[in-house]
């Protein structure tokens, strides 16, 4: 059978270990698809959405922050900031969230990291869509 060994690390846990037909990751250029014997890569991945596909065809979902991934001789290695089914997203807690970070970019000074509250909106609304919440 054409199968991925497919393992995904965050700083808290190991996320996710198996065999896979197809994962689907948001890279930084743009969506990007994994199948068996891919090409060998090294990329970095952004905020979005991780669509892993089992030997079955089930899918199954998840949010993530970005991280990098490295693919060869069909093994997949993720290394995530984050990754969260939507049961595990607390959607209140995205929403309060993204209004500090909107409130922290509208007041905007000398003490406001712009970078790091642009970010942290970006993930907030990800996590929001990625629950069906509207933003």
């Amino acid at each position: 059978m054409k199968e991925l060994n497919l393992e995904i690390i965050t700083p808290s846990k190991q996320a996710f270990s198996g065999k896979v037909k197809s994962i689907t990751i948001p890279g930084t250029a743009g969506s990007f698809q994994v199948l068996f014997n891919h090409a060998p890569l090294l990329s970095t991945f952004e905020i979005g959405k991780v669509k892993i596909e089992n030997l079955e065809g089930k899918e199954t979902e998840f949010a993530t922050s970005g991280g990098t991934v490295e693919v060869t001789e069909n093994k997949i290695l993720i290394l995530a900031d984050s990754l969260e089914t939507k049961e595990e997203i607390n959607v209140e807690r995205a929403k309060q969230a993204y209004d500090r970070a909107k409130e922290r970019l509208a007041n905007r000074g000398k003490d406001i990291d712009a970078i790091r509250a642009e970010g942290a909106l970006a993930r907030a609304i990800n996590r929001l869509k990625f629950t069906g919440t509207s933003v």
